[in-house]
């Protein structure tokens, strides 16, 4: 679906638990979450923590939204 909604020129992240399988199905903005349960946190962390962790991620997804990017980028940094 990411590479149907691009292709009518929407950029799309694709927040994902499973990066492989994003780059399969063609996903051109991709950040890496936590783990398949919990993909924007974590409840075993403090909630402070866990709250930063989620920005983190949710920033990370908004800076690949507005990169342009030329084929599949992975933004895990």
């Amino acid at each position: 679906m990411v590479k149907e909604i691009e292709r009518v020129g929407i950029p799309v992240v694709h927040v994902c638990t499973v990066v492989p399988i994003s780059l399969t199905v063609g996903a051109n903005r991709i950040v890496p979450a936590v783990a398949i349960p919990h993909p924007l946190g974590n409840p075993t962390q403090s909630k402070e923590d866990e709250k930063a962790l989620r920005k983190s991620i949710i920033l990370k997804a908004l800076k690949a939204l507005e990169t342009e990017v030329h084929g599949q980028t992975v933004f895990d940094k």
